[in-house]
């Protein structure tokens, strides 16, 4: 059972898929040849899973951080004996034009070792287990190379020397002296496809230095931020855009599935899938932490992927990253669970909920981003205008809403708000869209979700917007309502649902929930941690309300919580104060660059939708 807090592990990414990577070197989660594959280690949820581990033998003290600009991992080891250096990458390609980061990723995994002073043992295994743990691999030695075979793909080992592995697992000792070093590399091949030829020691060390430079290059080319927390929110972006897939555009939501919003609990998903929302709000924070280069192909993407959605079809509200539709959830029994939480599921039953709030998410997203589309292709046109018509259409309807509960449809506040936010945005975009003729149609639409928005989300007897229309309870999506315009931050019916969010929805740690579970809202037995999104949505709405400095101590709160190498998972246990649920989560560092823009620019009493910095960068690119 996999023990290892959520937090000990850091992210690699070529952009078509993603690894985890523990604190005492072992890759514990990686899939190939996307994000969405099946996985061959998954350690993370299991020892069935697999894991290819490489760590000093005996006691060590061990420092990483990821280098400079890049997704590119270093881990030192120190031991009594001497000091050793691994660097962990996955390879993106040739390639080092910013604009195409990931394009033509050979699908290989690179470890490297250099023994910095004295001397050291170290032990490596290599024990792929693919298809979530449900095949051992036969292991053949082809030079210098081991061949792994079993299921749909094959992986080539490439080793400094000739090795032999046993019972689909190769264990080996490695001894290093002072200014010596060793390279290994994890490639994956197709049934359909020929075998790679083995890495040779200086390929793949210029692989290695290539990735790095990569990086390095999108860093230079698309970063520009320069407020409050910089290196926090320039990391960030490279985080989000380590969570895209580069062939097509879309982003996923976590690198993983089934980490657990509450240790022991079954509230355990599958985020590997392009989400319609969480793809939006990264596009939108990309345009504060990145110029976003990848906007336009992204609603390329899913304009082709949801091309017969319309007024009477609602919008799928998630993708495969291939832009698939079925989604389908099934348990798999042969793996454990992270700390024993099952069951860990493949696939998201969420695939086919209505979720009304996707419009306005996608139209405020190509609304933010209108100067870098420019000249939008008739076919996203059309789609965007259609999506408008959607919400005008549909947002009387009942929806399973934001947080995607399992429990019975209401007619939820976020979702009536985002389908204003989607007529507002398309009448803001009319001329772009060339839809003039439907500015009257969605203006009496978007007055009437505005009406019943003031006159049936708010609860006089709670003080407050509540869940959804006729509840008591509160939501932390309330917060929204200031964020996306529909009201001041300084109005008192918004004042007053921050005042009962404070009071009612923030736990002992001073981290918010997304609502009470208690309800029995969500269908779901169990409870889970606090939410960091809502967490840096309340310093978000405080900044805008004026009150900075209670904005920049709930920043510094959440922020508090990043691990080592600046990471943040979904949730945080209002017990224990760990991360909790599937890493890294696109939510959190969302979240973290809007609040900490938003901060910059109450301080410097700038619009909240203004950010001449990153304009100014996309005009001229």
């Amino acid at each position: 059972m996999s023990t290892l807090p959520i937090s000990d592990y850091a992210l690699l990414s070529d952009r078509h898929s993603g690894a985890l990577v523990s604190r005492g070197g072992s890759v514990d989660w990686l899939c190939f040849p996307r994000f969405d594959s099946s996985s061959v280690f998954a350690a993370i949820l299991g020892e069935s899973g697999g894991t290819w581990s490489i760590h000093p033998q005996g006691p060590c003290a061990c420092s990483r951080r990821y280098l400079d600009g890049t997704m590119v991992l270093e881990t030192t080891f120190r031991t009594d004996s001497g000091e050793v250096t691994l660097t962990d990458a996955m390879e993106v390609g040739e390639t080092l034009d910013p604009h195409r980061l990931g394009e033509g990723a050979p699908h290989a995994l690179l470890r490297s070792l250099t023994c910095t002073g004295g001397s050291m043992s170290l032990d490596l295994c290599f024990k792929p287990r693919p298809e979530y743990g449900l095949i051992v691999p036969v292991m053949t030695s082809i030079g210098l190379g081991i061949l792994a075979t079993g299921g749909s793909g094959r992986l080539l080992l490439s080793c400094p020397e000739v090795l032999h592995a046993e019972a689909g697992e190769l264990n080996v000792t490695l001894e290093l002296h002072e200014g010596e070093s060793l390279n290994f590399a994890l490639r994956y091949s197709s049934l359909g496809e020929a075998v790679p030829s083995a890495y040779s020691q200086s390929q793949m060390q210029q692989s290695l230095l290539r990735t790095v430079a990569a990086w390095q290059e999108w860093t230079a080319d698309h970063q520009s931020y320069d407020g409050p927390w910089r290196d926090l929110v320039l990391h960030s972006g490279r985080v989000l855009q380590a969570l895209s897939y580069q062939p097509t555009g879309a982003i996923v939501a976590a690198a993983t599935t089934s980490l657990p919003e509450l240790e022991g609990g079954e509230r355990n998903w599958d985020y590997r899938y392009s989400w319609v929302r969480d793809a939006s709000f990264t596009l939108q924070a990309l345009w504060v932490a990145a110029c976003p280069d990848e906007a336009e192909e992204f609603f390329a993407f899913v304009t082709a992927a949801a091309a017969h959605s319309g007024p009477s079809h609602p919008l799928q509200i998630m993708f495969g990253i291939g832009g698939e539709h079925d989604l389908t959830e099934r348990v798999i029994p042969q793996l454990a669970g992270w700390r024993g939480s099952r069951p860990v599921r493949v696939g998201n039953g969420a695939w086919n909920q209505t979720q009304l709030d996707v419009y306005g998410e996608i139209l405020d997203a190509a609304f933010r981003l209108r100067d870098q589309l420019g000249d939008l292709p008739p076919e996203i046109r059309g789609f965007l205008a259609n999506l408008a018509d959607a919400a005008a259409a549909q947002w009387r309807q009942t929806d399973n809403g934001i947080w995607e509960i399992r429990g019975e449809p209401q007619h939820f506040l976020y979702s009536k708000l985002m389908c204003w936010v989607a007529l507002d945005r398309a009448i803001k975009m009319a001329g772009q869209l060339q839809a003039q003729d439907r500015v009257q149609r969605w203006t009496a639409a978007a007055e009437q979700v505005r009406t019943a928005i003031l006159e049936q989300g708010w609860n006089p007897k709670v003080g407050a917007f509540t869940q959804h229309f006729g509840s008591d309870s509160l939501d932390a999506a309330a917060l929204m309502l200031p964020i996306v315009g529909f009201l001041p931050a300084t109005d008192p019916k918004i004042l007053s649902t921050i005042a009962a969010i404070e009071e009612k929805l923030v736990d002992d740690r001073g981290l918010v929930l997304r609502y009470r579970t208690d309800t029995g809202i969500d269908g779901l037995p169990g409870e889970e941690g606090s939410f960091l999104l809502c967490t840096f949505w309340l310093a978000e709405t405080l900044a805008m309300a004026g009150r900075t400095a209670d904005a920049k101590e709930i920043f510094e709160r959440a922020a508090g919580y990043l691990s080592d190498v600046g990471l943040l998972a979904e949730e945080i246990d209002t017990e224990t104060g760990q991360q909790m649920g599937n890493f890294p989560q696109a939510f959190s560092h969302i979240g973290l660059i809007h609040a900490a823009w938003a901060i910059q620019q109450a301080e410097q009493n700038r619009p909240h939708d203004e950010h001449p910095t990153i304009l100014d960068n996309v005009m001229q690119k």
